[in-house]
């Protein structure tokens, strides 16, 4: 009774199983009996209990597999419209570049920038005020560069900025 027919109605029934089921809940010896009385077969012998695995391990890894490139399409979805968003405002789909060589994140007014940049071999993040010479935008010592462990320090600490800023524009 170990024929091909019989795997493929083993595996049709436990991936049915597996599709309606919960699988916080579900286990494989749970969806192994529940097969066994809907197939009127006994699956705990080892070589069905191996296929059940084998099943079960299978349709695990698919789903897994899925939702994995569900959620990069999910961030691809949302690249392309932060792009999108980018060209509306006037923004370039391109990188940009101050006149140093470091990327430009974002304008923060006409003289003061965000910029990533390489310094020492360290990455830096620094919003800096910018002048004009000789046609160039150069940055001033005006500004601060912060390290990547400073960045996410005071990134971390962004809703607790936002918050104290709140509070005191309530007093107003």
């Amino acid at each position: 009774m170990d024929d091909a027919e019989t795997k493929e109605r083993i595996e049709e029934t436990v991936r049915r199983i597996l599709q309606e089921s919960d699988m916080d809940e579900v286990t494989e010896s749970k969806i192994r009996k529940q097969a066994s009385e809907q197939l009127g077969l006994n699956l705990s012998q080892p070589h069905f209990k191996a296929f059940v695995k084998q099943v079960v391990r299978a349709f695990l890894q698919e789903k897994q597999q899925e939702e994995e490139e569900q959620q990069q399409q999910q961030q691809d979805d949302d690249d392309d419209d932060e792009e999108e968003e980018e060209e509306e405002k006037g923004g370039s789909k391109g990188k940009e570049y101050d006149d140093e060589g470091d990327l430009i994140i974002c304008k923060l007014s006409e003289k003061r920038k965000v910029t990533i940049q390489d310094f020492r071999g360290k990455t830096l993040v620094s919003i800096r005020e910018y002048y004009k010479k000789d046609g160039k935008e150069l940055p001033t010592s005006k500004g601060i560069s912060l390290t990547e462990e400073q960045w996410l320090a005071f990134k971390k600490n962004v809703p607790a900025i936002e918050k104290a800023i709140k509070k005191m524009e309530s007093r107003n």
